[in-house]
């Protein structure tokens, strides 16, 4: 038998059909859904008639439209004093219940972003096809899952159908070894890997992430990594089912139990590329070269060490390229040769599904403890990626930690990633984002994101500006 990479065993696993052209169907485990790509499918199903085909495959939280203020939510969607976002919430919640379809809605302790809820819940699970109208469900790769976002079209033809119209991906390979220096994070990684092979290098492949950097790594780490597989161009990113997968997902609610249990670890085992699987392409990184990462433009891939300086387009010889550069210096407000470091800040986010997890909270709490908020920022923002989430950092302390130290503690909910509730940058304000997009408008309209790891973001709403958190104690 030939050998196989993860993505040919799973692609493999769930195909019902091809045909000539090389358009395939293929089965669906799980299915995602939030308020913002939903209600076009729902209306679908109303027009002709249908059901949904399995309703014990969905799962829905509100996530993008909900408010994270309390003064907001302590009343439930009636408090929502954004007439399109309250809309939106409703409609999911009355979608819902109308097909039987199971909700975590916005007062359930449960409710967070739904790439968060999914894992935390166990409703992702090694081995299963996961979609969500939304392009950061390759989060869900993190587990050994072939999972990847869809259009609303198609989440009305998942809801009817539990299959999907797709083409086979090729298989890329991107390799980090060694061992990250401290200070380093699953989210420099990421950012590294996108700032070598750009916005368009994973297209037309599924990522899988391997080698030391990525076995020794937490689940939470591989999943921000997994989450930006999509900035790389990728739809899909993916790391190997390991003893690591198996202690996270057991004991989750979703989770198989007894024998159940037992037959599901048997089947996982083999959730990896075999030893002699060919990969079309192959990118390697050195885990100890990489620094802590700060974007500087307007595209995941115009990123640098925190210790470098913005560059010049002068000295780029792609004049498109070039071109691309001079245009993000502009909308960004920076100046070729300016020290990233000289960077001065508006705003924080710590949150959104790329770093909202209990790992990354921490991370942040260890820098900030003890020290103040800068007074020049406006806003600094912790906001958790679920209520379990906010419960387990409250009980922990973490919430105090950022309290004290000037940071505001919020509900939980995509906040300030997209511009789609109430959190919003300013035009022409700076904003240190653990999120994932920095493009022109992302966080709001005029707004200038500048992408980083949850330790990188903290040690900013200090200083005011970007430091190296590696020496954070003599940066201040």
């Amino acid at each position: 038998m030939a050998s196989k990479t993860l993505y040919d065993k799973l692609w493999d696993a769930h195909l019902v059909s091809q045909q000539d052209d090389g358009s395939c169907l293929i089965y669906i485990d799980r299915h995602l859904l939030h308020e913002v790509t939903s209600p076009q499918a729902f209306e679908g199903l109303r027009i002709a008639g249908r059901k949904p085909w399995r309703i014990d495959t969905n799962l829905a939280t509100p996530d993008h439209n909900v408010p994270t203020t309390m003064d907001e939510r302590v009343i439930g969607v009636e408090g929502i004093t954004d007439p399109v976002s309250k809309i939106q919430v409703v409609t999911l919640g009355d979608n819902c219940d109308e097909f039987g379809i199971t909700e975590f809605k916005m007062q359930d302790e449960r409710q967070g972003i739904v790439h968060v809820v999914g894992p935390e819940q166990g409703a992702t699970l090694p081995g299963m096809t996961v979609v969500c109208g939304d392009s950061h469900t390759a989060t869900h790769g993190a587990l050994g899952a072939l999972a990847h976002g869809i259009g609303t079209s198609e989440v009305e033809h998942v809801l009817a159908t539990q299959c999907l119209i797709q083409k086979k991906s090729q298989n890329m390979l991107v390799r980090v070894d060694g061992v990250l220096g401290d200070g380093v994070t699953s989210k420099d990684v990421v950012l590294a890997i996108i700032g070598v092979i750009g916005t368009a290098g994973g297209t037309g492949y599924a990522i899988e992430f391997g080698g030391q950097v990525f076995e020794d790594m937490t689940m939470e780490g591989r999943m921000t990594v997994c989450n930006m597989a999509i900035e790389a161009g990728a739809r899909v990113g993916m790391v190997a089912v390991d003893q690591t997968t198996i202690d996270y997902v057991k004991g989750r609610p979703f989770a198989p139990i007894g024998t159940n249990w037992d037959l599901a670890v048997s089947a996982w085992q083999d959730l990896h590329s075999d030893n002699d699987a060919e990969f079309d392409h192959v990118v390697v990184l050195d885990g100890a070269s990489i620094a802590p990462q700060v974007t500087w433009g307007t595209s995941p891939e115009m990123v640098l060490p925190v210790f470098a300086r913005v560059p010049n387009p002068a000295q780029e010889k792609d004049e498109v390229k070039a071109s691309g550069m001079t245009r993000a210096l502009e909308y960004m407000g920076l100046t070729a040769g300016q020290a990233i470091t000289d960077i001065q800040l508006d705003r924080v986010f710590i949150g959104s599904c790329t770093n909202s997890r209990i790992e990354d909270l921490r991370a942040a709490a260890s820098v900030v403890e003890g020290h103040q908020v800068a007074k020049t920022l406006k806003q600094a923002l912790v906001v958790p990626g679920s209520g379990l989430v906010k419960a387990q950092a409250e009980a922990e302390g973490l919430h105090t930690i950022f309290t004290n130290a000037g940071l505001e503690w919020r509900e939980p909910g995509c906040s300030m990633c997209l511009a789609m509730n109430a959190d919003k940058l300013g035009s022409g304000e700076h904003c240190a984002s653990t999120s994932n997009r920095n493009f022109e408008g992302r966080q709001g309209f005029g707004g200038r994101t500048h992408l980083v790891s949850p330790a990188m973001a903290a040690a900013a709403a200090i200083a005011g500006r970007f430091v190296d958190v590696r020496e954070f104690k003599g940066a201040l």
